[in-house]
């Protein structure tokens, strides 16, 4: 899962800040804070990243990029288009389950009022994962899998929608349901849905 761009240490200063993200929100977010769970200072912090801002901009880039490699590999040209959309959102879930601290940077809304850059990066995250699903959504269509009652474009954000939902729905839950087996039930539920 590591990053070109990104150091080991820039990585574990990421993953805490998830973690801080995730008990504390956006208000918790301090460099303080951070150099407190890391056992750091704070000036060794500011060697790394020269504010909160640049770290959650750092955090999103990283999401960013690992969704892209991560669908790239989920996504076969073997499998039928259904098959597919099913590799992207089960290895999405199996993804959060495994780094749920990273749930709260994605689907935050208290960071979306933060910056230009946060809104950006996060942005990047949605082109990224729309890269992946458009194409297969409109494939699913013209092979006759998918419903062509409605545009590529407006299942493929109907279907990201309730994805997100999903994870919402997790995380106000504190992570204490089966995200994997609750993902595989919505996934079951879109395919139905959609299906030609």
């Amino acid at each position: 899962m590591l990053s070109n761009t990104i150091t080991d240490r820039q990585l574990e200063i990421i993953e805490a800040a998830g973690k801080i993200l995730t008990v504390s929100g956006v208000v918790g977010l301090t460099i303080k804070n951070l150099a407190k769970e890391m056992g750091f200072s704070e000036s060794a912090i500011y060697r790394h990243f020269d504010s909160k801002e640049a770290i959650v901009v750092a955090m999103l880039g990283y999401l960013a990029e690992d969704l892209d490699k991560r669908l790239q590999k989920a996504i076969s040209n073997h499998k039928n288009p259904l098959e597919n959309l099913e590799s992207i959102f089960l290895n999405q879930f199996a993804f959060f389950a495994k780094y749920p601290h990273f749930v709260v940077a994605v689907f935050s809304d208290g960071l979306l009022e933060a910056s230009q850059n946060i809104n950006a990066a996060i942005f990047r995250i949605m082109q990224v994962k729309m890269k992946h699903l458009m194409p297969v959504v409109m494939q699913g269509q013209q092979q006759g899998f998918f419903t062509n009652a409605i545009t590529t474009e407006e299942l493929t954000h109907i279907i990201m929608g309730s994805f997100r939902l999903q994870m919402f729905k997790w995380r106000i839950a504190n992570f204490q349901f089966d995200i994997e087996q609750q993902g595989k039930n919505m996934l079951h539920a879109i395919s139905t849905l959609i299906k030609n």
